[in-house]
């Protein structure tokens, strides 16, 4: 349950259609087409999801930090519910990424520190980028998504699973 089909034998997957155009529904139900990859997982957030999501956590960040006991609190680095955990890497400069994950997976905090790795190389060296906006570069894209392949590869979820 909530669970989507993001790719077809590697073949990026949105609503019904492939990347390439074919119905989700007309290829499986092809006996031609198999043996067939598919790699299920979460839908994906619409964009006012997502600045919604963002915009509520933040803040929740700034509201956890003033009221943290402990003295020069960061503020939330996570927030655990039975579905995801949203995870939060501040910089020393104030610019926050988040990662939605599975409860069980682990390693989130090592590609926190490499996403913000990918940021440095590909974002902030870009002349034509500019702080606070949307980020238009293709080997920023690029490096992202192998990034997240690669912690997708790696045994994503911790013991128990």
């Amino acid at each position: 349950v909530g669970h989507a089909v993001l790719a077809i034998n590697g073949s990026e997957v949105n609503g019904r259609f492939t990347a390439d155009g074919k119905d989700v529904l007309e290829f499986l139900g092809n006996p031609a087409n198999y043996p067939v990859s598919i790699r299920f997982g979460r839908h994906r957030l619409s964009s006012n999801e997502k600045l919604m999501l963002a915009s509520m956590f933040h803040s929740l960040f700034a509201i956890g930090s003033q009221l943290s006991p402990e003295v020069g609190s960061s503020g939330i680095e996570m927030l655990e519910t039975d579905t995801f955990k949203l995870h939060c890497f501040q910089t020393l400069t104030g610019i926050k990424f988040m990662v939605l994950a599975d409860p069980r997976q682990t390693g989130i905090d090592a590609l926190l520190r490499k996403i913000y790795e990918i940021y440095s190389d590909y974002a902030l060296k870009n002349p034509f980028y500019s702080l606070e906006m949307p980020i238009r570069c293709e080997l920023f894209d690029q490096n992202l998504k192998l990034a997240l392949e690669v912690a997708e590869k790696a045994g994503p979820f911790g013991p128990g699973s």
